[in-house]
């Protein structure tokens, strides 16, 4: 792995939380380069040294999460619950507060919704074909679609709101509903 130097790694946060509170003020549409280099208190010329613009800045910062969520997911215990799964997501999005509740709350937000949507999509998509020990019908990528928007949604709602319930609650939520729904519609018991 290549060591970063310091004041880049110094750089490169101050730019990252630069833009995430810039988001969190206006419009991504509306935010400049300057106004990224002065929230972040570095010349643009700084920020051009390690982003080609503040579109590839912000696809940077999103991949990072991304690939923090699915470095979680596969850390975890493969005899984990959904419980516990959540569990660890809603952790994270807590430490993360201001960067999904920016990415979520503004107007560019179809972007970030459509790679969250994803993640939540691959990880439901593994999972099945992991535990199932089968390939996918047709129903079940239904039903991936289904859970993956319920889960957006209600992580959505959950920032959105401001977390008005701790990572607990809301791991034990979905995990009874992700449970509850693989074992009715995904895996039924066979009848007698």
């Amino acid at each position: 792995m290549i060591q970063i130097d310091r004041r880049v790694r110094k750089s490169q946060k101050a730019i990252k939380s630069a833009i995430i509170d810039l988001m969190i003020a206006k419009k991504f549409d509306q935010i400049t380069i300057q106004d990224i280099a002065d929230q972040a208190d570095v010349s643009r010329r700084t920020i051009y040294l390690h982003y080609t613009d503040k579109f590839d800045l912000l696809d940077k910062l999103i991949q990072e999460h991304i690939e923090e969520m699915q470095e979680i997911c596969n850390t975890e215990d493969m005899n984990a619950t959904y419980m516990e799964s959540a569990l660890l997501w809603f952790e994270y999005f807590e430490s993360q507060y201001s960067f999904f509740s920016a990415m979520l709350a503004s107007k560019g937000s179809s972007f970030f919704r459509t790679r969250f949507l994803d993640f939540f999509l691959q990880e439901l998509e593994q999972g099945i074909i992991e535990e199932g020990g089968r390939k996918l019908t047709e129903g079940d990528y239904v039903d991936i679609q289904f859970l993956g928007a319920a889960i957006l949604g209600v992580v959505e709602w959950w920032l959105k709101n401001k977390k008005p319930h701790p990572p607990s609650f809301m791991a034990e939520r979905l995990g009874l509903l992700l449970e509850h729904h693989f074992e009715l519609y995904v895996y039924p018991s066979p009848s007698l």
